[in-house]
Parts: C-alpha cells; sequence; structure tokens
C-alpha cells in the first residue's frame, strides 16, 4: 500500500512538468508566430510604402536584433536571481507591437512595431528556456526540442495567417493577432506561478566555476567560438530563405504572392518538424554528431537548389529545412553542458546570437539582391554549409556519460516521487 500511495505524488510530478513544457511550447508558438508575420508581409509592407530590398532587410534587422541585444543578460540575471513572471510582462511588448503594427502609417513606425516585437522576444526565450531545463527531468534534448518546436511551428504559421487573413483583409487585420499575445500572457502567468514554487527559483550561488569534467577551459573556450560559428553558417542561410524566399520565387517562378507564402509555409513547416528531432536524437547518441550532420549533412541540397526547377525546389527546401532545423536545440543544450550553472545565460546568448545573426544577415543580403539579384544570393550562400566541417574540432561532451546517466536520473526521480528539477538548476541540498 505504501508503494503505490507514494507513486502518485511522482505522476502527479510527472504530468506537471510535461504540461509545463508544452504550456511553454504553445507560448513559444504565440511567441514566434507572432514575430513571423511581420517577415510574411514584406511584399505588402514594399509596396505600400515603396521600399527597396535594402529597407526590407533593415526591419528584420531591427526586429532581430533588438530581439538578440538583451537576451544574454537577461539570462545571466535570471541565473543568479530568477524572475519568473518576466516572461508575461515581456510578452506585453509583443502585445504593443502588434497594435502599433497594425496602426503604423510610415516606414519610422513599422520599425518602432519591430522594435517592441522584438524586444518581447529577448525577454520570452531565455527565461522559458530555463524553466524548460527544469522542467526536464533530466531530458535536456527532448525538453529544448519541446520548446523549440513550438517556435518553428509557429514561425511557418506566419506566412500563412498572412497569406488568409493580412492579404484579402489588409494591415489593420493584424491587431487581431494581439488576441494571441493576450492568451500567452495569461498561460505565462501561470507557468512562472509554478516556476516560482520550484527550487530553481529561489536565489542561490552562481557556479560559474562548474564545468564539465571532461572539458578544459581551452577546450570550452573553443567549443564556444566553434557553435558561433556553426550558428552563423545556419542562420545566415535561413535568413536568406525566411526573409527572401517569396521574392525568389515570384520571380524566378512567376508564382503570386499568396502562394509564394504559401510555399514559404511549407519550408517553415519543414524546420518545425525537423526541430523535433535533434533533441531526442541527441539525448541517444551523442549531440556532437547531430550538430555535424544536421549542419555539413545539408551542403549537397543546398548546393543543388539555385539550379532546381519549381517541383525540386519544393523537395530541397523541405529536406534543408528539417536537417538544418534538428541542429539549434542540440547546440543550445551542448553549450548548457559545457558551462553547468549558466543555464540561462548560455540559452540568451545562443538565442540572442541566433536572432543577431539573422537580422545582420537580412539586412547585408538585402544590400546585396539590390547590388546583384536574389539569384546570385541564394547561389553564394548555398556554400555556407560547408562551416559544418567545423563540429569535427568539437570536444565529446557525452563522454562523461551525460545522456544515459541523466535518463536514469529522470526515472529514480519519476519513481521517487521527488521534485523534477535538472541538476544545474536544483541546489545540492535536493540533489
Amino acid at each position: 500500500m505504501a508503494q503505490t500511495t507514494g507513486t502518485v505524488p511522482a505522476r502527479a510530478a510527472a504530468n506537471t512538468t510535461f504540461g509545463i513544457l508544452v504550456t511553454l511550447s504553445f507560448c513559444h508558438l504565440l511567441n514566434d508566430m507572432m514575430q513571423s508575420l511581420l517577415p510574411a508581409i514584406y511584399p505588402i509592407l514594399k509596396q505600400t510604402f515603396s521600399l527597396d530590398f535594402a529597407q526590407v532587410g533593415l526591419i528584420t534587422f531591427v526586429l532581430l536584433l533588438t530581439g538578440a541585444m538583451l537576451q544574454p543578460i537577461v539570462g545571466h540575471f535570471a541565473d543568479r536571481r530568477p524572475a519568473p513572471y518576466a516572461l508575461a510582462i515581456g510578452m506585453g511588448f509583443t502585445l504593443a507591437g502588434m497594435l502599433l503594427l497594425s496602426r503604423a502609417g510610415n516606414f519610422s513606425v513599422v520599425l518602432m512595431a519591430a522594435a517592441l516585437v522584438g524586444l518581447g522576444s529577448s525577454v520570452f526565450h531565455p527565461e522559458s528556456s530555463r524553466i524548460a531545463r527544469a522542467a526536464s527531468g533530466g531530458r535536456h534534448g527532448f525538453a529544448q526540442s519541446l520548446f523549440q518546436l513550438g517556435g518553428n511551428f509557429g514561425s511557418s504559421l506566419g506566412p500563412l495567417l498572412a497569406a488568409f487573413i493580412v492579404v484579402p483583409r489588409g494591415q489593420s487585420s493584424i491587431a487581431w493577432f494581439s488576441l494571441a499575445a493576450l492568451v500567452a500572457i495569461v498561460f505565462l502567468w501561470n507557468v512562472g506561478t509554478w516556476y516560482k514554487g520550484t527550487a530553481a527559483a529561489g536565489p542561490r550561488a552562481h557556479t560559474a566555476a562548474a564545468r564539465h569534467a571532461a572539458v578544459s577551459s581551452r577546450q570550452v573556450t573553443v567549443a564556444l567560438a566553434i557553435l558561433l560559428a556553426l550558428l552563423f553558417s545556419k542562420f545566415i542561410y535561413l535568413a536568406s530563405l525566411s526573409s527572401y524566399y517569396t521574392f525568389y520565387l515570384i520571380g524566378r517562378f512567376h508564382l503570386s504572392v499568396q502562394s509564394a507564402q504559401i510555399h514559404l509555409f511549407v519550408f517553415l513547416a519543414a524546420v518545425a518538424a525537423g526541430t523535433i528531432i535533434g533533441g531526442p536524437v541527441g539525448d541517444r547518441i551523442g549531440r556532437r554528431q547531430v550538430i555535424l550532420w544536421s549542419i555539413l549533412g545539408v551542403l549537397p541540397f543546398t548546393l543543388a537548389l539555385p539550379y532546381a526547377n519549381l517541383f525540386w525546389t519544393r523537395i530541397l527546401t523541405v529536406l534543408i529545412g528539417l536537417i538544418l532545423a534538428s541542429a539549434f536545440s542540440v547546440i543550445v543544450v551542448y553549450a548548457q553542458e559545457l558551462m553547468p550553472g549558466r543555464v540561462g545565460t548560455m540559452a540568451g546568448l545562443f538565442f540572442g546570437v541566433a536572432f543577431g545573426i539573422s537580422g545582420i544577415g537580412a539586412a547585408a543580403l538585402g544590400a546585396l539582391a539590390d547590388r546583384t539579384d536574389i539569384f546570385f544570393v541564394y547561389r553564394l550562400c548555398s556554400f555556407l554549409p560547408l562551416i559544418g566541417a567545423l563540429a569535427l574540432w568539437l570536444p565529446r561532451v557525452e563522454a562523461a556519460g551525460d545522456p544515459p546517466s541523466r535518463t536514469r536520473h529522470f526515472g529514480a526521480a519519476s519513481r521517487s516521487g521527488s521534485t523534477l528539477l535538472d541538476s544545474d538548476d536544483a541546489p545540492p541540498s535536493r540533489l
């Protein structure tokens, strides 16, 4: 009887933890759906305000740079002093950005709206990534993939909703998307309440000195530099597709705006599907292997894309999205394992760098397209995955037995009924 009774709180804890992961993923969907809506309506904004490609790239630059600037700072602060309700407050900036975008009457106001939406994301990503890790029960790759799945799926919804709502109804219809921000605020407030009651939310010493036992300080520095180079390769290429794929399709294959946006949705949906693959596979076979093959392995497809007809363009972009998307959640978890005790800092750094690289890349590629053409941009970007070869020099963090031991820890925690907190987040007395 005692054994049967003891499993009840364990099951409740497991269910609550999974519910938190699903809630964070859903809110990530809403956040990134609203964020991706702006690039999806670029053809409308370009025509309405008579913009050139450089100005279109500047919108993306502002959106993603503001989404990048504060993320490492927020993550570093959260490691020292977690602020669970910051998630709901940050979503308020996104709400304001959506409302402003729906009423924007000139290019400057569009930039202001983009900055607000980016600011909301800069608060959302590092703290929600911390909470996802705390709720992972040791399955870090799975938790990060599930969290990012919502974001990538939300990104894929932006172009689809733009095609069927904003294009026929006009710019003012963007205001309806502010309801998504309101829903997210309610859910995130509840997540904050849950997180506030866990040991991970309490003040504790910053364990900066704690590092993976199998990796030296020099290896950590080299590994972080390699990971940043890999992010450059991945997100510059993704920026070329997410920002200019519609223009590429319209210019090369003479598709309508609505048809091009549907094709963009298909690509982004493939990115969303690929996201859920990388984390669990990394938990099983090792993150280094997944990082290597997800970036370098996509090279044959990117090289073929600029020369493909419409049918093969659809196939290749789906394959590219699936393979490339599997890398990011694994890179984030790999970095967090390199630097235990700096979970939020690493999440903020890599989400922030990803946003910043995407913004700078979009602006640079837009300027390059103005000077040459969009087809030259895609031929040039097709070589970027070659940088993935640098992953061969990443240290084998899993050599110390992280994935297997943490999976067993999850099962043990579930059977014992203990609170499912990650070992990097819980204080020593609770381990």
